[in-house]
């Protein structure tokens, strides 16, 4: 399936871009290009093959949480700015 001048010129329209002659041509040919190997890929056998097959045996390797005593709260706030329900208070920067 290839893609038309008139769909990228769609395409282009709905995403407010503008192209001159030469780059529609090519976006013309390099999305033709795109959807061709897609076409190509969706025509695969793909019976038994796991969805996320790896070429290595990778897996994640976790380590234990151990729980360890942290600092005090207060000493913390103790070098913030501000400090507002035991919370480091900050300058609001969303209009």
């Amino acid at each position: 399936m290839s893609v038309s001048r008139e769909e990228v010129q769609k395409i282009a329209e709905l995403s407010k871009l503008q192209f001159s002659e030469n780059e529609l041509e090519k976006f013309t040919k390099d999305l033709s290009n795109i959807v061709d190997f897609a076409d190509k890929l969706a025509k695969l056998d793909v019976e038994g093959v796991k969805p996320t097959a790896h070429i290595l045996d990778i897996q994640n390797v976790f380590k234990e949480d151990n729980v360890k005593p942290s600092y005090k709260r207060e000493e913390i706030l103790k070098n913030a700015p501000s400090a507002q329900g035991g919370c480091i208070s900050v300058p609001k920067v969303v209009e």
